[in-house]
């Protein structure tokens, strides 16, 4: 299974930041769309960075209050780890583990094309073990 068999499913909108909107703007914008990290963009749509949901909390930790009049690109993370449509969802997962990310953006060459998240993948995992499992009961039904 490749992350192209999630966009299908998942569609390829992601939402974006701007590096010098605030967190509070942020932490808004993430509850209202319940999703756990954005894109950064430059003012011409080029990915900066991202920032997620880990970020904001681990800067509240550290700077208290003051963390919330802070940046995005203070707490973005700027070598973003990537995968494209092609990739096999095994070597995706085994990324996020070793790396203990949750989201991936898809590119296709310089462009952002998607985002997964591990929720995403391990849905399509589960969903092949139930399939091939169905398929198994059914061949031991029916050489039974």
């Amino acid at each position: 299974m490749k992350v192209a068999n999630i966009l299908k499913v998942k569609g390829k909108d992601v939402i974006t930041a701007h590096p010098h909107e605030l967190i509070t703007t942020l932490a808004k914008r993430i509850k209202l769309a319940r999703i756990g990290a954005l894109i950064v963009t430059d003012p011409e749509g080029a990915m900066v960075g991202i920032i997620s949901e880990r970020d904001i909390v681990y800067a509240i930790a550290e700077h208290e209050g003051d963390a919330l009049n802070m940046t995005v690109s203070d707490l973005m993370t700027r070598q973003v780890r990537t995968c494209s449509a092609d990739d096999d969802l095994g070597h995706v997962s085994r990324i996020m583990t070793q790396n203990r990310i949750r989201h991936l953006p898809v590119m296709d060459g310089p462009k952002l094309v998607g985002m997964i998240s591990l929720g995403d993948v391990v849905k399509i995992r589960l969903d092949e073990m139930s399939l091939e499992a169905n398929v198994l009961r059914d061949v031991a039904i029916s050489r039974g």
